[in-house]
C-alpha cells in the first residue's frame, strides 16, 4: 500500500488547528499518518493537537525548517506538506496516488480555493492556479505534494526564511514538471480580509517580484514581519 506522510507546521494555529486535523482522520483510519511540526507556539496549538496526529514534533521557528523536521520524521512514500488552516479535498489520497502513478510527474499541487465569498478572492483564486499551472510553480498554499524519494535526492526544501516553496518548486522542475490536480483545497480567507484583500494583493506580488530580482529572503521576511499585525497570508 502507497502511504501518504502528511506535515503540517504550525506556529500559533489554535483557532483553526483542529478543524485541520478533524477533517484529516479518515486518512488516518485508511494508514497515512499526519505529523505536526510546531514552531513554538505559545496559544495551546500543540495541546490542541496532541490526540489527533501521528506524531509531533518541536522545532525553532520557520516553515522550510519545520518541514523538512517532519520529512525526515515521516515513513511515508508520498509526502504532502499543508498549511494548518488548509482543507484537502475528499479522497484526497486516492488523487495524488493516482495522478503521480499514472503520469510522468514525481510531485504536484492541488487547484486552490480561498473561503470567503468576496468576488475579489475569486479572481485572486484564478490567478494563482493560473500562474502555477503556466509557470510550473506551486506554493504552499496548493498543498504541494512529493514522491519521498524525489524530496530527498533534492535535499528537501532551502532553509530559507520566505520563499522555500518557490525556490524548491525550481529544483523540482528539473526533474519533472508538477501535476497540476483540478480538485481544490479549501483555504482560509481569514487574513486576506483582515488586512484587506488589494492591500495583500500587492504585498504578495511585491515580495514575489522582489524575490525574482534577487532580493535576500531574509530582507523579505523582515518586510512581511511587519504586515504580521496586521495578520496577512503567507506569500507561500
Amino acid at each position: 500500500m502507497t502511504r501518504l506522510s502528511i506535515i503540517i507546521p504550525t506556529l500559533n494555529e489554535s483557532p483553526g488547528i483542529r478543524t485541520t486535523l478533524q477533517h484529516l482522520q479518515y486518512l488516518r483510519g485508511k494508514g497515512h499518518e499526519i505529523i505536526l511540526v510546531d514552531g513554538g507556539s505559545t496559544d495551546g496549538t500543540s495541546t490542541l493537537s496532541k490526540l489527533l496526529v501521528d506524531h509531533q514534533l518541536g522545532t525553532s521557528p520557520g516553515r522550510a525548517h519545520q518541514m523538512n523536521a517532519g520529512a525526515r520524521r515521516a515513513s511515508g512514500d508520498i509526502l504532502l506538506f499543508l498549511h494548518a488552516d488548509t482543507l484537502l479535498p475528499s479522497q484526497a489520497d486516492e488523487i495524488i496516488i493516482a495522478g503521480l502513478a499514472n503520469n510522468h510527474h514525481c510531485w504536484g499541487r492541488f487547484n486552490v480555493r480561498l473561503s470567503g465569498q468576496n468576488y475579489l478572492l475569486r479572481m485572486v483564486e484564478k490567478l494563482m492556479n493560473s500562474r502555477s499551472r503556466l509557470t510550473g510553480i506551486a506554493t504552499g498554499d496548493q498543498a504541494i505534494f512529493i514522491q519521498r524519494n524525489t524530496f530527498e535526492a533534492l535535499g528537501g526544501f532551502p532553509d530559507i526564511p520566505l520563499m522555500e516553496d518557490i525556490a524548491f518548486s525550481k529544483r523540482l522542475k528539473t526533474v519533472s514538471s508538477p501535476l497540476c490536480l483540478p480538485q481544490q483545497v479549501i483555504s482560509s480567507s481569514r487574513r486576506w480580509e483582515q488586512q484587506g484583500i488589494m492591500q495583500t494583493i500587492y504585498l504578495m506580488w511585491y515580495l514575489r517580484l522582489a524575490y525574482f530580482l534577487g532580493a535576500d529572503p531574509g530582507r523579505l521576511a523582515a518586510r512581511y514581519r511587519q504586515s504580521e499585525t496586521c495578520s496577512t497570508p503567507t506569500p507561500d
